[in-house]
């Protein structure tokens, strides 16, 4: 790891030094976000389109650096989140993400409406409908607000009408929910289970961060007694508290105008969206006060909280959320590798687009889509789920503003296309990052064959000559034999061909 004090260099101490230094920023966030106000949501509201050339910030190229820790290998590791009640409309293209992941949030209020009466029959559902579709299910656990609680709930979204979550008024009695959810959905294969849904926000955690910190090692503490091969995952921070949190690192490092390069990069349709939470940054001054505010010191202290409890490996894996654009996942791999201690891996269990005024432009659409969840895999992230599957045109944004990979009937898109073609090629099969020739991007390797997902890191094009053997074209598209060069510029292809991926691009010259 490498941890240092807000506004401060790298200090030259080992692992318990960095540590203190990362404690003593602990200590100060925690203080600032207990005394905060009221703050604004983290729900989704994106803003403008970017323009044309998108700013620099990555400290790093998107496939270069060490790769994350991977865990256990996905058969597939590109996967989906849906919407459950639509099932029968998604299945043909489900079918095509076999070997995925997805997963299922629950509150122990929902389940247990009356005290001592649970219903999981909705659940045992889920549960069997993804095993029957070869997609590995997780669960995430959160508690809501009702008798298990005490209180009244302030927030109230969707159809579901899902509440905050707060702290349980008896732990003991919310370990044995717990264990009793974990033996139940174990028979199931369900091995990895949340805790929580981005306590960062307010609209989901009704609690401090030192009482997350008591639930989630009392339920850790419950799913290992319940299921010894069981995994704890955090809660999943927002996608804007890991932008700030990329901000925030760099300015830390001593790097403040490549901390300002990421922010502006990271949050380029965000900028403004929500007055002085996501506010334009120029400098170094402007953006200590952007990370001052309420609630973006909420974000960095529930960051902190989460890594202290993965340096304590009492949670197991990093859950990632990202819904922004692909130039600002290289700082934040970057950052995920930094402040992810070693061994722990990473899993991006929501990935997508926030984009309300995105046009309908499916060809960009699917090639940003392509690069984003490309560059996370490439990086090491070994579980990318795309939410939502189709998007529900009943939702109360009135718009599509996280872009699907279907139709809300469930007609495949283009995106949808791209995403199925990603699938077959890593289902069973090695991966690797690409970053040579002027191409970045990832390749998946299934015995002596290699199937390459690149693009061309300039608004140039770099020519593949015409090889034996070596088949191509757009991703979603069957890659034809090619009598000619091979163009790459900056959408994505597909390359398939006998060898090491090094080997398909050497006569790139």
């Amino acid at each position: 790891m490498n941890r240092v004090p807000r506004g401060g260099a790298t200090p030259g101490g080992g692992p318990t030094a960095r540590r203190v230094g990362r404690r003593a920023l602990l200590a100060g966030v925690l203080l600032v976000a207990l005394l905060a106000g009221a703050a604004c949501s983290d729900d989704p509201a994106p803003g403008p389109a970017p323009s044309a050339t998108a700013p620099s910030a990555a400290p790093s190229a998107g496939a270069s650096g060490t790769p994350l820790p991977a865990g256990e290998a996905a058969r597939n590791p590109f996967g989906a989140h849906w919407d459950f009640s639509r099932h029968d409309q998604f299945v043909p293209y489900l079918e095509k993400l076999s070997g995925s992941a997805t997963y299922h949030e629950l509150s122990w209020c929902d389940i247990e409406k009356t005290q001592g009466s649970p219903d999981f029959s909705a659940v045992d559902q889920i549960a069997e409908r993804s095993r029957k579709l070869g997609i590995t299910l997780h669960l995430k656990i959160r508690t809501g607000v009702c008798w298990a609680t005490g209180g009244t709930a302030k927030f109230t979204r969707g159809q579901a009408n899902k509440t905050e979550s707060a702290m349980p008024q008896d732990l003991a009695a919310y370990q044995n929910f717990v264990r009793t959810l974990v033996q139940r959905y174990a028979p199931y294969g369900v091995r990895e289970y949340a805790v929580e849904n981005e306590v960062n926000a307010q609209q989901y955690w009704a609690g401090s961060p030192e009482d997350y910190r008591r639930l989630v090692t009392a339920a850790a503490e419950a799913i290992r007694a319940a299921d010894p091969q069981a995994k704890v995952v955090d809660s999943g921070m927002s996608s804007v508290a890991y932008g700030m949190g990329v901000a925030d690192r760099l300015l830390r490092a001593g790097q403040p105008d490549q901390a300002v390069a990421a922010y502006q990069a990271y949050f380029q349709r965000r900028i403004g969206t929500r007055g002085r939470l996501i506010p334009a940054v120029n400098d170094p001054t402007a953006l200590r006060a952007a990370l001052d505010n309420a609630q973006n010191s909420r974000n960095l202290a529930y960051l902190a909280v989460t890594e202290k409890l993965l340096d304590d490996r009492v949670v197991d894996v990093r859950q990632l959320h990202f819904y922004e654009h692909f130039s600002g996942v290289p700082a934040l791999l970057d950052y995920l590798r930094a402040e992810t201690p070693a061994g722990v891996p990473v899993q991006a269990w929501e990935v997508g687009q926030f984009w309300k005024d995105g046009g309908d432009d499916a060809a960009g659409r699917g090639d940003e889509m392509v690069k984003v969840v490309s560059m996370l895999v490439a990086g090491g992230v070994r579980e990318v789920l795309w939410l939502p599957l189709a998007y529900n045109p009943n939702n109360r944004a009135g718009a599509e503003v996280r872009y699907g990979l279907l139709d809300p009937d469930g007609t495949q898109r283009q995106a949808g296309a791209m995403m199925a073609a990603l699938a077959a090629a890593a289902r069973d099969a090695t991966v690797e990052p690409v970053n040579t020739k002027g191409l970045t991007g990832v390749a998946f390797r299934r015995g002596a064959e290699s199937t390459l997902v690149v693009w061309s890191t300039s608004t140039g094009t770099v020519s593949l000559p015409a090889t034996a053997g070596v088949t191509g074209g757009p991703v979603g598209a069957d890659p034809a034999a090619r009598a000619g060069a091979l163009p790459i510029g900056p959408s994505p292809v597909l390359v398939r061909a006998t060898g090491t991926p090094d080997a398909v691009l050497a006569p790139i010259r």
